[in-house]
């Protein structure tokens, strides 16, 4: 048994049952596709590859047949390997052009076959397979106008571009993790497609002076998943949180305070959501004056605190035809009392969704969770991943938006 089997879906199931054809190319790149193919794999891909002569005085075919359990295709053969992977009836759902240099990404546009990897790509385009490119070059080639031009025409034949990282006057290819998204969101079906889905996510902190704040536990870790498996769905997904994702496609705003917070979501609805998640742990108290300075450390200490707005009900009030989904943390409860605490929110707020967990032991930082997904006619329990539970919960939101 090759070693791929032994990692197959061991990070998920987004994409099995896919099967992914990367072409490389004479970038030095080239050498991060053994990883990238990896990866593909842990989410449940089987994976081919194809190469470039270039390609192979740089990274050795080899390498790629561990990486993805399969011989490289390195030359067009009688076998007509490019139309049994990307013809008309061919066995790849993907092809992904992974690095993708400025001389290969010209002759993509113009439909000129001279490697096996131009090869691919100009059947697979024309027989409508799905066809990401993930540019690598030097800055400088990259700002070439013909470049551009060459990007913005594969662009107009409905390829997806991923990337690129420009640093140090590199134009680098984009991180794997990117990549992958972008390849779960071209194959994961489309089911919020056209759908813009506002998440809030983590702790906010209130300010005591400049150096000391309150907050909680919340790690953030459920709403980037919920923003990540939205995304992979086809949504155009913001989200509002004192974190950081740094996922290319996904939109997000940074607040620290509760206020913040209720500012920013309520100016950023003004723009047309279709779904609010309010997964954030925001706070529920804040000073009435905060410290302009910063305070003595070893004085005793009374703090004046008054409670903070309530995000769900602002949202719900303002725009009552949008789906609101809630959180609800509990703590030391028995499951009965949590489900109940989750309707009392559900009927009071008068929003679509609660997800109510008990986090005594685990939720906040863990990265998995056990928790009830409330309606107002159902309620189910779910434990797993915080990846799992995101699938399950944007799953609902999906059926809920029909």
């Amino acid at each position: 048994m090759h070693s791929t089997h032994w990692i197959k879906g061991n990070r998920g199931n987004s994409l099995f049952g896919k099967t992914i054809v990367i072409g490389i190319t004479g970038s030095i790149a080239a050498v991060r596709i053994v990883e990238l193919a990896r990866e593909l794999i842990r989410n449940g891909a089987d994976v081919y590859a194809v190469m470039s002569e270039a390609a192979t005085r740089i990274l050795h075919p080899d390498a790629l047949h561990y990486a993805t359990g399969h011989p490289v295709i390195t030359k067009i053969t009688g076998g007509v390997e490019h139309v049994g992977f990307c013809g008309l009836e061919g066995n790849a759902d993907l092809l992904l052009i992974a690095p993708a240099t400025a001389n290969t990404i010209g002759k993509v546009a113009h439909g000129i076959d001279d490697t096996p990897v131009t090869t691919f790509a100009t059947t697979a385009i024309g027989s409508n397979t799905p066809v990401i490119v993930v540019p690598a070059m030097h800055q400088s080639m990259y700002d070439h106008p013909a470049v551009s031009e060459n990007l913005g025409r594969l662009e107009k034949y409905g390829i997806t571009l991923v990337g690129p990282r420009i640093e140090e006057g590199i134009a680098k290819i984009a991180s794997n993790e990117d990549i992958v998204l972008a390849v779960e969101r071209v194959l994961g079906g489309g089911a919020l497609k056209d759908k813009r889905i506002l998440i809030t996510s983590g702790a906010t902190a209130e300010t005591i002076d400049p150096i000391r704040i309150l907050t909680n536990r919340a790690s953030g870790k459920t709403g980037m998943e919920l923003a990540k498996e939205a995304y992979r769905k086809g949504a155009d997904v913001t989200v509002v949180h004192r974190g950081f994702i740094g996922a290319e496609g996904i939109n997000e705003i940074y607040v620290e305070s509760a206020a913040e917070m209720q500012d920013a979501c309520m100016d950023e609805l003004k723009k047309g959501y279709d779904v609010f998640i309010s997964a954030a742990a925001i706070s529920d108290y804040t000073l009435d004056n905060p410290f302009s300075s910063k305070i003595k450390s070893g004085d005793e200490l009374n703090l004046k605190l008054h409670p903070t707005e309530k995000l769900l009900p602002a949202v719900k009030s303002e725009y009552p035809n949008m789906v609101v989904v809630g959180f609800k943390a509990e703590t030391g409860v028995i499951s009965e009392d949590l489900i109940n605490s989750a309707f009392s929110l559900l009927e009071n707020y008068g929003i679509d969704l609660v997800i109510a967990n008990d986090v005594s032991e685990k939720g906040m930082g863990t990265d998995d969770n056990s928790v009830y997904i409330v309606g107002s006619n159902s309620n189910s329990c779910h434990s797993g991943s915080k990846r799992e539970l995101a699938t399950v919960i944007i799953g609902k939101i999906a059926d809920l938006l029909g």
